[in-house]
């Protein structure tokens, strides 16, 4: 199993002095598939604390920077705050940890269909962010050569050869080139701060890369175009409508995207399988990754082309 730090394991004085904070109060908060998160409250304000269990200091540094460029960017987005030594990172007896304010709001396991347009809107902002200095991987969030490697030796043997052949022909299908931008590489509900006045924020840039703008979108309706398992061909359409209020796509980007609801889809459900089969096996999740196979399967009804144009720049 993953380790993740529990509340009995936070030094709450050590954390205290290293951000200067007066009477400081943790409560456990429920998400997160690699970190440990708690709502910190303090004379001085209320924070969320993370214990990064899924880095070392150094690409705990990283992220925190990215995060801090992205904020001062005007992405809707919480910044880290300073130790009392000015560093983005504490330590905490090993393990790096990062404060951020607080924002209002709370993250839905899935969003509204009214808010869909806005949830585009705010990945069409994300994807406009110059990426100069941002000092990102490219194409992060695509599957390796060592994953794809691993895919043989899966116990699953159905899952692996559906896996394959998805795999092959999605890979074997022509892309127009498009520039690449800013990648968030998880844009789901979980990682979207719903406003009380239905603004929303996005938080954890853990998967971010430089890629391919319609594989970002795929790996966005491959979260929110899917209920129960099973394609909301109205939920994608709603999310890339609002997308393209704020940066629109060609009618070639338009017939490849549902190849690229596809092509993230697969990388959902290889990760899926591999951290709860193979990296830390869970029996309560060993099977979690065949619902993607059910929403691949429907993606043959998915069509962004044929309507009014609107989408169309």
């Amino acid at each position: 199993m993953a380790s993740y730090t529990l509340l009995d394991d936070i030094d709450v004085p050590l954390i205290a002095a290293r951000y200067g904070l007066d009477r400081l109060r943790l409560t456990p908060l429920r998400g997160g598939m690699a970190n440990s998160s708690f709502r910190a409250e303090a004379d001085q304000g209320d924070f969320v604390l993370t214990v990064l269990d899924n880095h070392d200091h150094g690409s705990a540094e990283h992220l925190a920077a990215l995060t801090l460029k992205l904020f001062r960017r005007d992405v809707r987005t919480p910044a880290p705050m300073p130790t009392v030594d000015g560093g983005l990172v504490a330590d905490m007896h090993g393990r790096p940890v990062i404060l951020k304010r607080w924002i209002e709001g709370q993250a839905l396991d899935q969003l509204p269909s009214e808010l869909l347009p806005a949830a585009g809107m705010l990945l069409a902002e994300v994807h406009a962010v110059p990426t100069g200095d941002l000092g990102l991987p490219v194409g992060a969030r695509r599957l390796s050569d060592e994953h794809r490697a691993a895919v043989d030796s899966f116990a699953d043997r159905d899952f692996a050869h559906w896996l394959n052949g998805r795999l092959q022909g999605v890979l074997a299908t022509p892309t127009e080139g498009r520039r690449p931008v800013l990648v968030h590489g998880d844009f789901h509900a979980d990682n979207l701060v719903v406003h009380p006045d239905n603004q929303l924020s996005v938080l954890d840039w853990e998967t971010a890369t430089i890629d391919d703008p319609l594989l970002d979108i795929g790996m966005a309706l491959a979260g929110h175009a899917r209920v129960d398992g099973a394609l909301a061909p109205g939920r994608a359409m709603q999310f890339v409508d609002g997308y393209c209020k704020v940066r629109g796509l060609t009618e070639t980007d338009l017939r490849q995207l549902p190849t690229a609801v596809e092509h993230a889809a697969l990388i959902l459900a290889f990760h899926r399988y591999y951290r709860h089969n193979v990296r830390f096996p869970n029996p309560a999740k060993a099977r979690i990754h065949q619902e993607l196979i059910g929403f691949v399967e429907d993606l043959h009804l998915l069509s962004f082309t044929g309507d009014d144009g609107q989408r169309v720049r």
